[in-house]
């Protein structure tokens, strides 16, 4: 079975693993105008990466984890607030308290790497993951964040299948710092994330595809719209 990935709009994403797993990512959901999938069309789940307790990241993952049982990977203390506040069960947390950066967990076959981002966030640190699936793909979910020179180190410790990177500016990187984190992740694919949300956020992914193109001529860049799949 072939690595499906359907972008949910901003920063959220579906991943359909080879054994037919299914890892949401920062899943905004309802209110999120962009996203082309309601919360009664999800009907099951394996795992919940949040990268950072910011409300367009954080979104419906409590949601998500109550209806389905999804494991939810998390920092220690968003995964503190989410039990307290929003009723997470502890058994639905990774480790009944989260993880940090660094660290690593298998979870039904599919291990999951924290990694660092630079951005803020109400809870603990922002956060990136690499996740690596059942037949040895890779995917890095860089979360909210700046260029950062390590992800050079990323790059050649986890062989990255497919980098999934923010555009948008303002918040997070623009297309020209994504360009550049390409070429230091020397990802095979690249989908970019985090634009068109709102009017003062880059608008479509051009820019960023002509600039890979000098950057990082070996990585092919893959624009999605809301609700589009794309399988490695």
């Amino acid at each position: 079975m072939a690595v499906k990935i359907k972008w949910l709009a901003h920063s959220g994403f579906m991943i359909t693993s080879p054994k037919g797993k299914i890892i949401f990512i920062d899943p905004w959901i309802e209110g999120n105008s962009l996203c082309p999938v309601k919360m009664s069309d999800i009907k099951a789940a394996d795992l919940v990466l949040v990268s950072h307790d910011h409300a367009d990241h954080v979104g419906n993952a409590v949601d998500i984890s109550k209806k389905t049982g999804a494991i939810v990977c998390a920092a220690p203390e968003t995964a503190r607030r989410f039990q307290q506040e929003l009723g997470l069960p502890a058994q639905n947390a990774v480790f009944g308290s989260g993880m940090n950066i660094g660290g690593s967990v298998e979870i039904k076959g599919i291990t999951v790497t924290m990694t660092q981002a630079c951005h803020s966030s109400a809870t603990a640190s922002p956060a990136g993951y690499v996740i690596k699936l059942e037949d040895g793909t890779v995917i890095y979910h860089s979360g909210d964040t700046g260029i950062f020179g390590s992800m050079q180190l990323l790059g050649e410790i986890h062989r990255i299948d497919l980098a999934l990177l923010p555009i948008g500016g303002v918040y997070t990187m623009d297309p020209a710092q994504a360009a550049k984190a390409l070429k230091l992740l020397n990802a095979k694919v690249a989908i970019p994330m985090h634009y068109k949300t709102w009017p003062f956020l880059e608008q479509n992914g051009s820019r960023f595809v002509e600039l890979a193109k000098k950057e990082a001529p070996k990585t092919k860049v893959v624009v999605l719209d809301p609700g589009e799949e794309h399988t490695l």
